[in-house]
Order: structure tokens, then C-alpha cells, then sequence
């Protein structure tokens, strides 16, 4: 056995939470069990020249390893090179660990992406109706899985599909990297994300996942390309990573329309701190357009926010129903932000002609503070929606660098809330100081915000 494999078997990773429980916030973070059984890709007939397709070595070897699920699980080892592969699917008690100078490359052949039914609370696939092609690497009811490594990294050959999408040449939905469906105690890690046909990390109906130490890039004018989506999903920390993207950094949601308010699973309890994110043509942070089962209790710290179209944006629209309650958003630097902060309730598109135009959406009890931006072009745009305002909007300790003090730095409609001490002046409908006591009771000793 090769010495580097020899060293790795002590690396060999699983999943344990401190504590009897995680509740998803950082502070409470899995931390890593040795496995007792590793196997490298090798050992299966892959090879990695960039050539060769390793769909079914990756595939068999996971089929093998899944003997193990009940003798404390398994390591699958991929040593350095460019492993070229279609999407096949993990399996629970699993590490899959890309050592450094290990590529998966995704295939640029749409034959060798499975295809599969869309999402029961997305109703059909989010950019052709009908059905969607499978990520690259799927997990579906896992329990303890982690994709970890020596920054290895996965690399999805995004360009042809982004030709196809915009060229309006593809027959169904972009697939995604990584995807985990209703899973639980998930863990990514130390890896480098490249070039995703759409997400990079998504998981949905998943709950206890981690993400930390990740970098994530697509190239500026990459469509619809967004680093890490948690949707539906409960107990997320996202931490210490640096992502930039063509379109959103990072976008929570949960679901679409009539389909995400059957399926009623909020996306919810969820931590994201010491970030850095970069969004060409989307946001940095962004809550929504889909957040019909709703999304609350989120708190976010010590981000970095840098040539972005838009900082921190909360959208949705008549027809969503749903909610986005209880996020406190702090310590936060911007830097060549287009619009720093903004809450849009007339965003994004409806899945078909059945939504209910009736199902409002709520947007209350927002906290955004000790916020400092460089070389901003608007400080604020919050247009509500008339049948249902948004409320509590809480501004604290804000100052924006904008050209010009006027009141085009904020643009106001169908919101109230309060704040103190920001600059530039914000809009009448944010200076009500009835408001401030909503503000003041989300924040408690430990920073978390309160289920009012």
C-alpha cells in the first residue's frame, strides 16, 4: 500500500457532534472520527488523465464501501489527478477525501449527467419546466457523510452549460455539484469548487450540515451560478470560506410558490460567519426569490463583501406566501458594492399559471448592524408590497462611503422600521422609533435571535 495512502488512514473521517445534539450554529460544530476502512479510486480501474471516464470506478467503489456502513464506515482516497466522471451518487457512514493536486472533473457531455425528477417543493425544474439533470455528486437519505480533503477540487467544466443556457439549447434544468437530499449530519470541507454548471453545494431537506474552509469560484457572466444554497434545511453552519460567483455567493431559500407551501419545510437555524463573497451580476448574501416554506432564525457575523451588484438582499413576490423573520445580519464590511442593502417584493419569476396570487409573503424582524461600505453606489432600495408590508426592518450602527449624502442613497416603499446612528440618512418609513423595541428584543446575550 502506498505510504501517502498508509499516513491518510489516520485521516480517515467520520462525523460526531459535541454535545447530545447540534443546533447547526458554529459553536456547536461536528468534529471528525477516524475511519476503519479506506480504498483509493485506483483500486478500482480509474484513471486520471483527464480523459478517461471513471463514472463507473467512482460507483463501483462506493458500492463497495457501503458493506462497511455498519463497521464504522469508510474512506474513499483520491490521489492527485484530473478524474473525469459523470454523476453517480455517495452513501451514508462515507468520507470521500481529494487529496492535494486530486481533480474530479465533471463531464461536458450532457449524456453522462442522469436525469431526474425536479424537486416536490420546486414543482419543476427552476430554469425549463419538467424534470432536471442529476448533480455530479449526489447523496439522498444519508446519515453522515463528509467530502473533505487537502484542498483538492472539484471542477464541474461549467462552460458548455452555460453556452447551452443562454444559447436556450438545453433540454433540461443545469445540474449542480454537490446536492444532499433529506440528510442529515453532513460535512464539507477543505475542498476548492470550480466552474458549476448552476450551485455548487446544495442541500435540501437536510439537516446538521457543515460547510467550512471551502473556496468557490465561477467566472464573472457564468449564468446562475451560486456557491452554497441551503434550502429547506435546518441546523446549517457555513463558515471560513471565500466564494466568488457569477451570480449569488450565497442564497438561502425553501421552495417555490404553491409547490414550497405544500411541502412546508422552512430553511431555518441556520449560522454563516467569516465569509468572504464576491457576486457579479447577483448578491453577495441573498435570502429568497423561493422561500415559500419560509426562512428564519438566521444569524450572520463578519463578512466581507467586495465588487458586488448587490450586498445583502431579501427578494420575493405576491404569490410566494412563506416568510423571512428573525435574521440578524452583523459586522459586515463592503467594499465596490453596487447597492449595499435591499429588500425587493417584486423579484423572480413563478414556476406556472397555478400559483395563488393571494399567498402574500411576510418580511419582518430584519436587524442589519455595525455595517461599514467603501465606494457604494446606493445605500438602501426596500420596496415592499402593498398588501403586506415590510415590517421591523432594524438599521443599527451602519456607515456607507456613497458619492453623494442626497436622497437617492435610499429608495423606500411599503416598509417601516427604525434606526439609529447610520449614514447616510435613511427614508422616513425606517426612522420610526415605535419600531425600535421589535429591533431591540431580537437581540440576546449569545447573539441569537429570539422566536417572538
Amino acid at each position: 500500500m502506498p505510504v501517502a495512502l498508509l499516513l491518510l488512514l489516520a485521516l480517515c473521517n467520520g462525523i460526531r457532534v459535541d454535545g447530545e445534539e447540534s443546533n447547526g450554529h458554529c459553536d456547536l460544530k461536528s468534529t471528525l472520527d477516524s475511519r476503519p476502512h479506506s480504498v483509493s479510486i485506483l483500486e478500482f480501474g480509474a484513471v486520471g488523465d483527464g480523459k478517461t471516464l471513471n463514472t463507473i470506478a467512482f460507483q463501483n467503489a462506493i458500492f463497495y464501501l457501503k458493506s462497511f456502513a455498519d463497521k464504522g464506515g469508510a474512506q474513499l482516497y483520491v490521489p492527485p489527478g484530473r478524474w473525469l466522471t459523470g454523476s453517480f451518487n455517495l452513501t451514508s457512514h462515507l468520507t470521500l477525501f481529494l487529496e492535494k493536486g486530486a481533480v474530479i472533473l465533471g463531464s461536458q457531455d450532457p449524456c453522462h449527467w442522469d436525469i431526474v425528477e425536479p424537486l416536490p417543493s420546486y414543482g419543476q425544474g427552476t430554469e425549463l419546466p419538467g424534470k432536471r439533470y442529476r448533480s455530479l455528486i449526489n447523496g439522498y437519505m444519508l446519515h453522515d457523510v463528509v467530502i473533505t480533503g487537502d484542498n483538492g477540487t472539484i471542477d464541474g467544466q461549467g462552460s458548455v452549460w452555460w453556452e447551452w443556457f443562454t444559447s436556450h439549447s438545453l433540454n433540461y434544468t443545469c445540474p449542480h455539484l454537490v446536492e444532499f437530499l433529506s440528510s442529515e449530519y453532513v460535512l464539507v470541507s477543505n475542498i476548492t469548487f470550480l466552474n458549476a454548471p448552476a450551485y455548487n453545494i446544495h442541500p435540501v431537506y437536510c439537516s446538521n450540515v457543515h460547510i467550512h474552509g471551502i473556496s468557490v469560484y465561477a467566472p464573472p457572466g457564468s449564468p446562475y451560478t451560486v456557491g452554497i444554497v441551503p434550502d429547506s434545511s435546518d441546523k446549517v453552519c457555513i463558515e471560513d470560506c471565500s466564494i466568488s460567483m457569477g451570480h449569488d455567493a450565497i442564497a438561502l431559500k425553501s421552495g417555490w410558490d404553491e409547490y414550497g407551501i405544500a411541502y412546508g419545510r422552512p430553511t431555518t437555524n441556520v449560522h454563516i460567519r467569516r465569509v468572504q463573497l464576491q457576486s457579479s451580476s447577483g448578491s453577495s448574501l441573498a435570502f429568497g426569490s423561493e422561500m415559500s416554506g419560509g426562512i428564519s432564525d438566521v444569524q450572520v457575523q463578519q463578512l466581507h463583501l467586495h465588487d458586488s451588484l448587490t450586498g445583502i438582499e431579501f427578494r420575493t413576490t405576491k404569490g410566494r406566501g412563506g416568510y423571512v423573520k428573525e435574521i440578524i445580519i452583523s459586522d459586515v464590511n463592503m467594499l465596490n458594492v453596487e447597492t449595499a442593502l435591499s429588500a425587493i417584493g417584486n423579484c423572480g419569476s413563478h414556476p406556472d399559471d397555478k400559483f395563488d396570487p393571494d399567498a402574500l409573503p411576510v418580511l419582518e424582524k430584519i436587524t442589519l448592524q455595525n455595517i461599514v461600505g467603501t465606494n457604494i453606489n446606493m445605500a438602501g432600495n426596500f420596496i415592499g408590497i402593498q398588501e403586506s408590508r415590510f415590517s421591523s426592518i432594524c438599521l443599527l450602527n451602519i456607515s456607507l462611503s456613497i458619492d453623494s449624502a442626497s436622497s437617492d442613497a435610499w429608495q423606500c416603499s411599503y416598509v417601516s422600521g427604525f434606526s439609529e446612528s447610520v449614514f447616510p440618512k435613511p427614508c422616513p418609513e425606517l426612522e420610526n422609533f415605535n419600531a425600535s423595541s421589535s429591533c431591540f428584543s431580537l437581540l440576546k446575550p449569545n447573539g441569537r435571535a429570539a422566536i417572538l
